[in-house]
């Protein structure tokens, strides 16, 4: 509305103007190349106006003209990026898809249309990779490195790949470039495992810092992998520094209430300095809250010159907070094993091979155990024996499909840190023909059953 207003002013304006102007008395005289002319001011500015309009015509056509090959070439440009973006497209769809054919064929149209497009250089590794040539993707990732644009997306390709063939040194080197470059959750955790598979705990507690600072992990999981750190570090150090070892080991637990190994080890290194009060009190009240067997491992080896009736007494005591615990049972077994006390031993066991129950493999075989200790080779003893063969497994620490009984601060086969956790192992397959004894983990065929059966097979072969 106020547009139109405008637009009535200065048409008002513009008439009354023209109005003065013709009632304007006078005339415009030129004399120019023998020719003579007269004419009124109204007529005269009109001719001035009309001149200047075609100069500006003229110079209009004639600079077309001019441009027409450089508008020719700009147009000629536009099309061919825009044939190299739709190529660009189906290539990354094609790739993403894994039809190699189609992607390589993009691939070639996108690179002749696309002059040095950080794209190209994506979709090119993606062929490589789809036709399996490694040497092809590396040079495209590293094509890419030299473009700031897509640098960073160059050393995670180079990075994966380094990984591929198993050369760590390499892969940490691009993930250090990255890491400097912009401190990305990838290339952070990738320095962490590194450090962890090289065993550089002081580089991976800085490793930790810096991933905290850069907001690529949250404070929680920083905590855990901090301790995880200092408890590793501990146990490099309780040989030759136990004092610094059992300070690492407390910081660890105040970090992380729940890690046992570290709960353990400073059990063991409070003993090791002659304060075996605290070392039990300490190990007695962890394992009412996590009645974990490194726990009971610690406390056994507070006292060793006692007799195995004074341990018997002591770990039935250790022993009383989680009697409902199937792991203080085998506790409370496996000392009155030692102490020749077969009626508590049978006792600990009942409720873990009461009917109804499934016994774990550990469990089957300290009942063969027991019945050789008490009766001698006997049915039970095979009985208990074969029961432990098709037993479930009994909890172990895990990390990355391998099985340990001992804790580790990072996984032998990536270096993630606190990759191990206590869990069941899932149970293996089995063939037709297979000797179920052979499920059995070699970890809980200790000597002393391994002799057993060895004896039973003896004698069976004798009879």
């Amino acid at each position: 509305m106020i547009l139109l207003l405008f637009f009535i002013a200065a048409l008002a304006a513009l008439s009354i103007g023209l109005h003065w102007l013709i009632e304007q008395p006078g005339s415009i005289t030129l004399d120019w190349g023998g020719y003579h002319i007269e004419t009124t001011l109204v007529v005269g500015a009109a001719a001035l106006l009309a001149t200047i309009a075609a100069i500006l015509i003229a110079w209009a056509i004639i600079a077309y003209f001019f441009q027409a090959p450089a508008r020719l070439k700009q147009n000629s440009r536009a099309k061919r990026r825009e044939r190299g973006f739709q190529a660009l497209s189906r290539g990354i769809v094609a790739a993403g898809a894994g039809h190699l054919a189609e992607a390589k064929r993009a691939a070639k149209e996108a690179v002749k249309n696309l002059d040095k497009e950080p794209l190209t250089y994506l979709l090119r590794a993606q062929v490589a990779q789809l036709e399996g040539d490694r040497v092809g993707a590396e040079t495209a990732f590293h094509e890419m490195t030299q473009l700031s644009e897509t640098r960073l997306l160059g050393l995670r390709g180079l990075h994966i790949e380094a990984k591929r063939r198993k050369d760590d040194e390499a892969a940490h080197h691009f993930a250090d470039q990255a890491h400097q470059l912009a401190p990305l959750p990838w290339a952070g955790h990738a320095l962490l495992e590194h450090h962890g598979a090289q065993a550089n705990w002081e580089e991976a507690r800085i490793a930790v810092e810096a991933n905290l600072k850069a907001k690529a992990i949250d404070l929680p999981t920083a905590q855990r992998l901090r301790a995880v750190v200092e408890t590793a570090l501990a146990l490099e150090k309780q040989a030759t520094h136990p004092s610094d070892a059992l300070h690492l080991a407390r910081q660890a637990v105040k970090r992380a209430p729940d890690l046992v190994p570290a709960i353990a080890l400073i059990g063991r290194l409070l003993a090791r300095h002659g304060d075996s009060a605290k070392a039990l009190k300490l190990l007695e009240k962890a394992y009412a809250e996590h009645p974990h067997p490194d726990i009971a491992e610690a406390f056994l080896e507070i006292a060793p010159s006692e007799s195995n009736a004074e341990r018997l007494v002591r770990v039935r005591k250790f022993a009383a907070a989680v009697s409902h615990s199937p792991e203080a049972g085998i506790l409370v077994a496996r000392a009155a094993l030692a102490a020749r006390d077969f009626g508590a031993a049978r006792k600990a066991l009942a409720p873990l091979v009461a009917e109804g129950k499934t016994p774990t493999a550990q469990i089957c075989l300290l009942m063969a155990e027991l019945e050789d200790a008490e009766n001698g080779p006997s049915g039970p003893v095979r009985e208990w024996l074969a029961r432990g063969s098709r037993a479930p497994r009994d909890p172990a620490w895990i990390a990355d499909g391998v099985i340990s009984r001992r804790w580790a601060p990072a996984s032998p086969v990536t270096g993630k840190l606190d990759a191990f956790v206590w869990a069941t192992p899932p149970e293996p397959v089995r063939g037709p023909t297979e000797d179920a004894r052979a499920d059995i983990p070699a970890a809980f065929l200790t000597r002393p059953e391994r002799l057993l059966e060895a004896k039973i097979e003896e004698e069976s072969a004798t009879a």
